[in-house]
């Protein structure tokens, strides 16, 4: 049977490169000798693009899942309205006041960082729960490491709950179209058992004896410790007014089909209404750079698109036996990119290849990518994001103490995924 081969211009050779540029940056987090970040590179790369292919600027534009932007934006200012209200700050410190054992701490620690991840992303809540468990643990002489390591690695587990727990499942479930209560119906047996499987491994798996005891902190710390974190004071109006409008939408989207994103986009706007919070401050706590992100990607991947080298490279996938759409090697590619280019650019790279695949195959791939970003230090945001709060108070993770829990963990809630995804299909 004759082969179709398909002849690629020095256009779609230039597209070829600018995208292979945009992975490599993806990979390393920037590009070397040049201050950029990932948002940046993805942003030169959707410019690259444009100016390589004539790209009209709407065609562009077309490319970006506006939805996913919107929703991801509306949710931003949730979290913001949260965070200025002073809810983290206050929910840790109530956790830290319990009168519990080391490995009751523990639990509740993981509980709750799951729970709040759910609904209000994982990266916003390590960012302002890191500070304030580390001055707990150093105030009941723990050591900060499983504790913090712990916050990390629920907080990725737990945001994979829902489809507005990060990025990634929201991308996934604005493209895909997964109903909102379908998806948490499957995704919370896993997503418990993980939160329930990282406990058991901090409180009585290898490494548990080790980091019982207090740690040695650095000196700046100590110098430290005993000052007040730099947080909004708790705020009872404005945390029950952000409250109120996270659970009407939950509710919306459990019950409902009213479009996510508009649903979100509105209550957005009921919380910019303030007479307290000024709007200047809400924005400022937006994540510009990581919406700059998804648009650049959206846009570069449409480009590499265009040049028919992803579909040929899926055809001969197939040809071999594999498919992107099966469970096992959906499993495989979601692990491995989430921590080659991190789990965002690889949701967006295998996205293309599940139309029509069903709903199954979306709820794997946002478990897999998302659990996978506890494997290693550097694979996920949330991680970073911990491991460099701890750093400013003289607590330092490093890639192998992340790598005593995050391996095992990975490995084992992967599995149970694999599981369980068997068992409900």
């Amino acid at each position: 049977m004759p082969t179709t081969v398909l002849h690629h211009t020095a256009t779609d050779w230039g597209i070829v490169a600018v995208f292979a540029i945009v992975y490599l940056g993806m990979f390393l987090g920037g590009l070397p000798r040049l201050k950029l970040d990932r948002s940046g590179v993805a942003l030169l790369g959707a410019i690259a693009v444009i100016a390589l292919s004539s790209l009209p600027v709407e065609d562009a534009a077309r490319a970006i899942d506006l939805p996913t932007i919107v929703l991801l934006f509306a949710f931003m200012v949730v979290s913001a309205q949260m965070r200025l209200g002073g809810f983290y700050g206050a929910v840790t410190r109530q956790v830290g006041a319990l009168p519990l054992s080391r490995g009751g701490l523990l639990a509740v620690l993981i509980l709750v960082a799951g729970a709040l991840s759910a609904v209000f992303s994982n990266d916003i809540i390590c960012l302002a729960m890191t500070p304030v468990v580390a001055r707990l643990c150093l105030q009941r002489g723990l050591n900060p490491l499983p504790f913090l390591i712990g916050l990390a690695c629920a907080a990725n587990i737990g945001s994979a709950a829902t489809l507005i727990g990060n990025p990634q499942n929201m991308l996934i479930g604005s493209v895909l179209q997964l109903p909102f209560g379908s998806y948490v119906r499957q995704a919370l047996p896993p997503v418990l058992a993980g939160l329930f499987v990282l406990w058991l491994w901090l409180v009585v798996g290898p490494g548990a004896r080790a980091t019982a005891g207090p740690a040695a902190v650095d000196a700046p710390f100590a110098a430290v410790a005993d000052v007040p974190p730099e947080e909004p004071d708790f705020d009872p109006w404005q945390t029950a007014k952000g409250l109120l409008v996270a659970g009407a939408l939950m509710a919306i989207f459990l019950f409902t089909d009213w479009p996510r994103d508009v649903a979100a986009l509105v209550g957005a706007g009921v919380l910019l209404l303030s007479r307290r919070l000024h709007s200047s401050h809400v924005l400022g706590l937006i994540d510009w750079p990581l919406l700059i992100l998804f648009m650049g990607l959206f846009v570069v991947n449409h480009a590499f698109e265009t040049t028919g080298l992803a579909a040929q490279a899926v055809a001969w996938l197939g040809s071999q036996g594999v498919h992107l759409a099966q469970p096992g090697p959906l499993l495989v590619a979601g692990a491995l990119l989430s921590n080659l280019v991190s789990n965002v650019p690889a949701v967006m790279l295998l996205l293309p290849h599940l139309a029509g695949a069903g709903e199954h195959a979306g709820v794997l791939l946002a478990l897999v990518t998302t659990f996978a970003g506890n494997l290693l230090l550097v694979g996920s945001i949330a991680n970073l994001i911990v491991a460099d709060l701890a750093r400013q108070q003289g607590i330092t993770i490093d890639w192998k103490s992340h790598a005593v829990t995050g391996i095992p963990v990975t490995l084992l809630t992967l599995a149970l995924v694999w599981g369980w995804m068997r068992f409900v299909n």
